[in-house]
């Protein structure tokens, strides 16, 4: 996936997400196990939603992602918020941190998109390394049970301010994969420019995750259906896992 065009709309598709009350529910759950941090990594940070939100709230924040069209959007996204963050064009599976920091989070089923589970096993093993003892990494991830039964075989549209997006699944069931292109119209100058973007996310079971976590040497405090503080149920799509370096 290039990123180039998705980097450009990405802010357009998302703006159902509201990153202030999930970095609310996230700063509750870092309070909760554990102590809000001073110095937090925020890994796959795309155009820094959470990252500005965090330093909103006082919170030094680095923000980490391999897509440097995603990043020179976080820039101006930050310039325009008024937060100072200091953001990083590197692969989670290769972070490399000056130093340590007592918080990480990963969010909006990023982790989902490294497919292969030695890569992932890898981008785990990087924030346990830079993760003081005792301190939380949050993240979350899209289960089985939604790319089976809602991402699956179909195809979606969406349509905001001057782009219209295809959204087109193909879902693997033998490798738990689901493959996904995208078909952007943007709108310039009263006619519309065609752009495509495409890659795959991958569902991770419970088992497969304990374990990543356990060999990196951390220990799983709760998981929880995507913002509440409740356990996931069968028909969870997100989930919240909260982790310990131990």
């Amino acid at each position: 996936m290039s990123y180039e065009n998705f980097a450009e709309t990405y802010d357009i598709l998302m703006n159902d997400v509201d990153y202030k009350s999930r970095t609310e529910y996230l700063l509750k759950l870092f309070k909760n196990h554990g102590k809000i941090p001073t110095l937090l990594l925020d890994l796959a940070c795309g155009t820094g939603g959470f990252s500005n939100c965090f330093a909103k709230k006082g919170i030094e924040v680095i923000g980490v992602d391999m897509s440097e069209e995603m990043l020179a959007k976080a820039g101006e996204n930050s310039a325009e918020m008024g937060t100072d963050v200091l953001f990083l064009c590197q692969k989670a599976e290769e972070l490399d941190l000056y130093g340590t920091v007592d918080g990480a989070i990963c969010c909006m089923d990023s982790l989902n998109h490294i497919t292969n589970i030695k890569n992932l096993t890898a981008a785990v093993n990087k924030v346990s390394l830079f993760l003081e003892k005792d301190c939380l990494f949050i993240f979350d991830v899209n289960t089985e049970y939604k790319h089976r039964n809602i991402l699956g075989d179909n195809t979606f549209v969406v349509e905001e301010d001057g782009v219209f997006c295809v959204w087109q699944n193909s879902y693997h069931a033998d490798r738990l994969t689901t493959d996904i292109s995208l078909d952007f119209f943007i709108e310039q100058d009263g006619h519309y420019i065609r752009s495509s973007e495409d890659f795959s996310e991958r569902a991770y079971t419970e088992s497969e995750l304990s374990e990543i976590l356990r060999k990196a040497g951390l220990s799983t405090v709760a998981i929880y259906d995507d913002m509440t503080y409740n356990p996931p149920t069968d028909k969870s799509e997100r989930v919240i896992y909260v982790t310990k370096k131990v």
